[in-house]
């Protein structure tokens, strides 16, 4: 008996098709850590150990800069570009070496396609914390993001050689995702059940680890890893992709019933996608 589906975790979107603003679900826990690696608590005092920044030590300026921050994370959510931008402007006003703040601008600008703008913002971001493991996993996000893979690939490695780096399985996903792109499968399957040990029960490793078995013809393979995935994914919650990729592997095993019932969500919840469309002719190899 197959488990019943719950909605996969934000990163499975890694390995399938969004748009730039649903990005922001995966990104911005990581976004506002930056501030880690600012300026130090007593470091313009003569002969003073620098310290890292601590809560108390925000003035009401650095108050005003995060006020104006989250304003621009909420319009930048409501997809509200230009007032989020504003904001930015502001919070950057209060604070101009505020990390966060170049890199939340980052991903307006990457909403907007303005890609040249996000990847100038993204370094200024990392200039200013150099050492802050989610923005080289953010960046590496977004380098794969517009083609510049093998440049994104290193941010990764960047983020996870961190010893800090509370969070690793995300930037292990979002390699392995980057490496998909690439159909460099040796790469992108070493990246994700690296995953896998750290969180064995996390749906989108095991939905990119289908992919890889499936292009390699290991159907059995495929099916375990789309089995696992499927037991912790809700099906109104599942892209057309992995929708598609779930109905090819149970055709190839001969679950004729789970067949139906996935095209029969894809037919529902995705009737323009270029999968569906791939069903209707019959495209089950391609």
């Amino acid at each position: 008996m197959r488990p019943a589906f719950v909605k996969p975790a934000c990163f499975k979107s890694h390995l399938a098709r969004r748009s730039a603003s649903a990005v922001v679900l995966c990104v911005l826990a990581g976004v506002l850590s930056a501030c880690a690696g600012g300026r130090s608590a007593g470091a313009d005092l003569p002969g003073a150990t620098q310290e890292l920044k601590t809560a108390s030590d925000q003035t009401s300026t650095d108050r005003r800069a995060q006020i104006r921050l989250q304003l621009a994370i909420g319009y930048y959510t409501e997809k509200n570009y230009e007032v989020a931008l504003d904001e930015v402007k502001k919070a950057l006003a209060a604070d101009p070496e505020l990390a966060d703040a170049y890199s939340v601008r980052a991903l307006i600008y990457t909403a907007m396609d303005e890609m040249a703008l996000a990847d100038d913002n993204y370094q200024r971001a990392m200039r200013l914390a150099p050492r802050n493991p989610d923005l080289s996993n953010n960046y590496g996000l977004f380098l794969c993001q517009i083609g510049r893979h093998a440049q994104g690939m290193a941010q990764f490695d960047i983020a996870l050689k961190n010893p800090k780096y509370p969070s690793p399985v995300k930037a292990m996903v979002n390699a392995g995702g980057c490496a998909l792109k690439t159909r460099d499968y040796a790469t992108a399957e070493r990246y994700l059940l690296d995953a896998m040990r750290l969180d064995p029960d996390f749906p989108t490793i095991h939905a990119g680890l289908a992919r890889i078995y499936f292009e390699r013809r290991d159907y059995t393979r495929a099916g375990t890893s789309i089995n696992r995935m499927l037991a912790g994914a809700k099906m109104d919650g599942l892209p057309a992709d992995l929708l598609w990729l779930a109905a090819r592997i149970e055709r190839k095993l001969g679950d004729k019933a789970l067949e139906n019932s996935l095209v029969t969500q894809l037919r529902r919840r995705h009737p323009g996608s270029p999968e569906f469309a791939a069903f209707q002719r019959g495209a089950f190899d391609e």
